[in-house]
């Protein structure tokens, strides 16, 4: 057989397999393992306990680096479920990659805290739409879904809508700190926060959905 033929039958398996991954909802997170996972800086800050990721230590960043969508992404659905311990703060990021240290500087975070002593609350798009009021307490699981489709921004907490953000266009008109120098709509991989050693944290039911 020609060598167009086999190009022919790989390109057509390859599309076939991403249109099955788009406009469902596809699980990033297998409730036993972390498999699909690699967490940065201080591994042992992520375990799984009970189905769920718990982040509870010192700094560190757990990328998804799994096969959905080859874990690069741009229009989705995001949801989790999440379970805060008193003092709390962590995070997810989104539209972001793979680093060893340090804070992601590139893509957004989506905050959990609902009793840090920092006052950015569940559901902000931090540093860039920040809420101070509460939409989730400690003690009780919530759902926090992010939904991003071309520069709009969409974040929910247990089905409310808390902020709903369009980036503009011209990315040389928006201010970001020097170690942010990536905040923005783009595309990339999803990451959880474990924010430091006070923090305790607990995630399940990790799902997204592709959008064309």
């Amino acid at each position: 057989m020609k060598p167009k033929f086999y190009i022919a039958c790989f390109l057509a398996l390859w599309f076939t397999g991403a249109a099955a991954q788009t406009g469902r909802w596809i699980s990033l997170f297998d409730g036993k393992t972390l498999n699909g996972w690699k967490a940065s800086e201080n591994e042992s800050s992520f375990r799984v306990e009970d189905g769920c990721i718990v982040q509870e230590g010192p700094r560190s960043h757990l990328y998804y680096m799994g096969d959905v969508s080859s874990h690069v992404f741009k229009n989705f659905e995001f949801k989790a479920q999440v379970y805060t311990f008193e003092n709390a703060n962590s995070g997810i990021y989104f539209h972001t990659r793979f680093q060893e240290k340090g804070f992601p500087n590139y893509g957004y975070e989506v905050q959990v805290n609902n009793s840090h002593r920092d006052a950015i609350r569940t559901g902000s798009l931090y540093n860039v739409v920040d809420i101070a009021d509460k939409y989730a307490v400690d003690g009780e699981w919530f759902e926090l879904y992010i939904k991003v489709v071309g520069n709009h921004v969409i974040i929910k907490v247990n089905g409310t809508t808390v902020v709903d953000y369009t980036q503009m266009t011209d990315k040389s008109r928006l201010v970001r700190q020097e170690d942010h120098f990536g905040r923005y709509v783009d595309s990339g991989t999803f990451a959880i926060q474990a924010h430091d050693p006070g923090s305790k944290v607990k995630y399940k039911d990790i799902q997204v959905k592709i959008l064309d």
